[in-house]
């Protein structure tokens, strides 16, 4: 073990930790960034290695902004407010069906607007209608932790569905269509095994009968304009992302003038605070992102990336299945202990690396999909959510509970995402 990655190790660690710690208030951007120019001063990456890194993610970093941009409009709008309220009437009083529209709404959202959009913009909304409705907070738990989870197993499905989707198949030229279409299955298992598990787990919490009073229903929607707009910009954005994905246009090129034209929508109707939206928009995510990502390039060259090509290359000596597998599961283990945004990267420098390619390299998005619900640092969106949900409930969830619920439900969700992967090597 050499001194560079020694260097690039306590590098990393000091940088993760003052991200979860937030000393002094020093937002998680700038802490990441903080780290990243040190490990250029020392010498530990080159200019022209950041300008890789720059390279690999520079679309996935514009798309994934202009996403959540999109969903804060819309949602500034009352469209996904009024979505919930759709639901609590269709549930017809039963907490059981509501727990299952809730998982599928969380689903759709997380599919188009990115599963930042699921966890950090329908929470607050289903907390809020659950109060009025009357839930108890062991209810009430059961809803958030079900939003929480289906935000990141339903987030396989598309690119812009995830960041990590983004780089996990920008890095091997997989097109839109191509990713989509490779994984609309696993997402699918993904979400009827989140579904079924987490029934299982909350089904006492959930069951019982509520009652919706009507007269507390306001008018939600703030601008008719941008709320009828909301199903052909999704049917849109979908049909250009495919057809952007067969001339080689990045998916940002399409996103970023769909935001901007919201955004104009939004101050010519003037009932939509886009200076909000804006401000509201994952900026911090973004310096993060690249600031981690310089980090672990770092680690990555010095050593780590040849470790995990070296396990890499010992899981393909077994079957094909158990490979795709154990891939996945290191993906999902690097993912919940280092977060799936720099562990992303690293997944794909080692494939590379290793001369890996064909479906297996699409392991490394769903590992870190779902890797993430392992421990509450796995991902950004996930320790926002904890944080969002004592600030607008009073409700703490413990680390041992949350932990406890990601192990039971995402390794057999992970699992069973990975074999109905391999199985369409099989078709």
């Amino acid at each position: 073990m050499n001194i560079a990655f020694i260097f690039s190790i306590i590098i990393f660690i000091a940088a993760l930790a003052m991200v979860i710690a937030k000393p002094r208030g020093i937002d998680i951007g700038y802490s990441s960034l903080i780290w990243a120019l040190v490990t250029i001063i020392l010498g530990l990456i080159t200019l022209e290695q950041v300008v890789e890194v720059l390279d690999i993610v520079w679309n996935a970093t514009l798309t994934f902004v202009s996403v959540v941009i999109i969903s804060l409009i819309f949602d500034e709008s009352g469209v996904f407010h009024h979505l919930a309220i759709k639901l609590m009437k269709l549930s017809k009083g039963s907490g059981t069906r509501l727990f299952i529209y809730v998982i599928i709404l969380g689903t759709f959202i997380s599919a188009i607007f990115a599963n930042d959009g699921t966890a950090l913009v329908l929470t607050p909304i289903i907390i809020s209608l659950l109060y009025r409705a009357g839930f108890r907070e062991k209810s009430i738990i059961a809803y958030v932790m079900a939003v929480g989870f289906i935000a990141d197993s339903a987030s396989l499905p598309l690119l812009v569905s995830n960041l990590v989707n983004i780089i996990a198949a920008g890095y091997f030229d997989i097109s839109f269509f191509s990713y989509m279409e490779a994984m609309l299955i696993p997402d699918l298992v993904s979400v009827l095994a989140s579904l079924a598990l987490l029934y299982i787990i909350y089904r006492k919490e959930i069951k019982g009968d509520f009652k919706w009073d009507i007269t507390l229903e306001e008018d939600l929607i703030k601008d008719k304009l941008i709320f009828r707009l909301f199903y052909p910009v999704i049917v849109s954005l979908v049909i250009l992302y495919s057809i952007g994905g067969f001339f080689n246009v990045p998916i940002s090129f399409v996103a970023i003038p769909m935001a901007i034209l919201l955004v104009y929508l939004s101050r010519r109707g003037g009932n939509v605070d886009y200076v909000k939206v804006l401000k509201e928009a994952p900026w911090q995510i973004i310096i993060f992102s690249i600031g981690m990502y310089i980090v672990v390039y770092s680690l990555a060259a010095h050593g780590l990336s040849s470790y995990m090509v070296l396990a890499l290359d010992y899981f393909s000596t077994f079957p094909p299945w158990i490979s795709f597998i154990l891939s996945g599961y290191l993906f999902a283990f690097t993912a919940s202990v280092m977060n799936n945004l720099p562990s992303v990267l690293l997944g794909d420098l080692a494939l590379k690396a290793g001369h890996f390619s064909g479906y297996i390299v699409l392991t490394n998005a769903i590992g870190n999909d779902i890797g993430p619900k392992f421990t509450p640092i796995g991902s950004l969106a996930t320790l926002v959510w904890l944080y969002m949900i004592r600030r607008k409930s009073g409700i703490a969830i413990k680390t041992t509970e949350y932990v406890k619920i990601g192990l039971l439900v995402g390794i057999p969700v992970l699992t069973l995402s990975l074999l109905s992967l391999y199985l369409e090597t099989l078709i």
